[in-house]
């Protein structure tokens, strides 16, 4: 077998459950989007490349029918909305990479990559201006697509590059947005019959309520040791 053929049957495998077929790449591609999201709880860089191994893979998920051939899904519905979100997740996810090394570099005793700390009224702004003008544009994009629920799919695609942004940022409202984006993605999903990411999606959804929680502890102490140490925080004051 040469190393083509092997290529071709990796990306055309599936598991069959009843009548139902579901690509291993999905599959795969969701578990590294969830080992992603454990790393960015306990603030490790390598939570960006592994997580945008991931995003390549469900790329080729969410258009695989468009792209047709050994791409073609047995769901024969394009999510361009979900494909999108991923390519702009590589995207961000280089800017969140480089940002929480250069952290890790910087404060090499603390072995993490980003100290958490809330947006501010600057921050949020950013947020809520973002989402009415992304989900607005996107939906009428991804409905001259053709895309399924272009609504609800606007909505994902936009909360999914606030919240990376917002990991990227450091800032702990992300953990946030990512609920509300799981909200929506759960059922319209669930709809298309996209399992496994469905199910990653509810998996998920409890999972950033942890991390909130873990990320709202850390601010709450990093910034108690401050206080008590009369020392200001030198990323709030630098990051622009």
């Amino acid at each position: 077998m040469d190393l083509q053929e092997l290529l071709l049957r990796l990306l055309k495998a599936e598991l069959v459950i009843g009548s139902s077929a579901i690509l291993w790449r999905e599959i795969i591609g969701n578990g590294f989007g969830l080992a992603s999201a454990v790393l960015g709880m306990r603030r490790k860089v390598a939570a960006w490349p592994i997580g945008i191994v991931g995003n390549v893979l469900l790329f080729t998920v969410f258009v695989g029918s468009a792209i047709g051939g050994a791409f073609n899904t047995p769901q024969q519905l394009d999510l361009w909305g979900q494909a999108g979100r991923q390519v702009f997740f590589i995207a961000v996810s280089v800017y969140g990479w480089v940002r929480w090394y250069e952290y890790r570099k910087s404060h090499a005793g603390e072995g993490v990559g980003v100290r958490p700390k809330w947006a501010g009224a600057s921050g949020r702004i950013q947020l809520l201006a973002g989402a009415v003008v992304l989900t607005t544009l996107f939906y009428f994009v991804l409905k001259a697509l053709g895309s399924w629920g272009p609504l609800p799919d606007a909505w994902i695609l936009t909360g999914s590059i606030l919240a990376t942004y917002g990991m990227a940022r450091g800032w702990v409202e992300f953990w946030l947005i990512w609920i509300a984006v799981d909200a929506v993605g759960v059922p319209l999903l669930l709809q298309a019959h996209y399992y496994p990411s469905a199910i990653m999606y509810i998996v998920y959804g409890g999972f950033c309520v942890v991390g909130f929680v873990s990320w709202l502890r850390i601010e709450r102490r990093e910034r108690s040791q401050q206080l008590s140490e009369g020392v200001a925080d030198p990323v709030i004051e630098t990051v622009g």
